[in-house]
């Protein structure tokens, strides 16, 4: 019985202390260093309008109207619900995908005033596989300008402007295309 208490001890003895160590100490030293050198990003990316917040730079969410940049499509739930992330799953040649993105190519041509035969960005008409981006890609904000600008009544180049103060550049300068943040492209559009 002694040999098993002697073992159990320093057995204990280290659960205890891994499990204050891995367990408190560092997810609290963790958050500290990411309160300090991350502050924004530690706390949602939260963006602020009027010292109210609106949404997060991070996630996507729906604009409804002609007045406003429209997100691309969700296949998070009922659209950018985060506990429902993910993508739609369907494939590229499973007919429910093709006809749910020939339905909206023409609903994005009808709402933009495109031709029949105009080219639609992929990304107007096809979930991120998060189902959650907040981005669209310069060429769908840009085709997107002049029904903006007619239903605000301002100057296509203010919708311009809009479009390229919330335009980010390529992971690490040369991965991937910049984008649109939708939420900031349209907050610029509400301040004028």
């Amino acid at each position: 019985m002694r040999a098993f208490v002697r073992q159990l001890r320093p057995a204990v003895v280290v659960l205890v202390a891994m499990t204050v160590l891995c367990g408190f100490v560092y997810p609290m030293v963790v958050t500290a260093v990411t309160q300090v050198a991350f502050h924004d990003k530690a706390n949602g990316s939260l963006v602020k309008h009027n010292g109210k917040s609106v949404g997060s730079s991070l996630l996507g969410q729906t604009f409804v109207g002609s007045q406003w940049f429209h997100s691309r499509p969700s296949a998070a739930g009922a659209g950018y619900d985060a506990m429902a992330s993910s993508g739609s799953n369907l494939g590229p040649l499973n007919p429910d995908f093709l006809e749910s993105v020939a339905k909206r190519v023409a609903t994005y041509r009808s709402e933009n005033g495109l031709a029949a035969g105009a080219s639609v960005p992929v990304d107007a008409v096809t979930a991120s596989a998060s189902g959650l981006d907040p981005h669209i890609s310069v060429a769908n904000a840009l085709l997107q300008a002049p029904r903006i600008a007619a239903a605000r009544k301002i100057e296509e180049s203010v919708v311009l402007r809009a479009i390229e103060g919330a335009t980010s550049s390529p992971a690490l300068g040369f991965l991937g295309d910049g984008g649109v943040n939708v939420l900031r492209a349209n907050l610029a559009l509400d301040e004028g």
